[in-house]
């Protein structure tokens, strides 16, 4: 998230929701942030098991889409957590699909639901593909 320097409302907003998620006390997300800016390490965390992972992905993701004003940089840190995290292109479909039902499921007027449904659409395309480039990167592929 802070790769360009700045840290945007979106990116907050995915911290907070983060954090929450990863059950951070509440003074550690300034914490890490500091560390980071510092270049200083920081103490490791515990291990999420492979679901809690893929419930932390499908948690941002579903707050990244239900803002209606979506930025790269929220797709950035989707990509992020998806290699982070391993998520290959069958749990990522899972998560699409459990999104889809639950947009389905909480709007019941039609218009919000398709505005909803053509943003998630969007968002997995722009999603794979910077997924697609980070992993590149981190295997050295051009």
């Amino acid at each position: 998230m802070l790769t360009d320097g700045v840290l945007t409302r979106e990116e907050k907003r995915l911290i907070i929701r983060l954090s929450s998620c990863l059950s951070l006390e509440s003074h550690q997300p300034a914490e890490i942030y500091q560390a980071i800016i510092d270049g200083k390490k920081t103490e490791n965390g515990d291990r999420l098991t492979e679901e809690e992972q893929r419930e932390v992905y499908k948690t941002i993701f579903e707050i990244a889409i239900i803002n209606a004003s979506l930025s790269k940089d929220e797709f950035r840190v989707m990509a992020h957590l998806r290699s982070i995290f391993s998520i290959d292109e069958e749990e990522h479909q899972l998560v699409e699909d459990e999104l889809r039902d639950m947009v389905k499921e909480r709007f019941e007027d039609p218009n919000v639901v398709e505005k909803t449904l053509n943003t998630l659409r969007d968002s997995v395309r722009l999603v794979t593909a910077l997924f697609d480039n980070v992993r590149k990167k981190n295997h050295g592929e051009n």
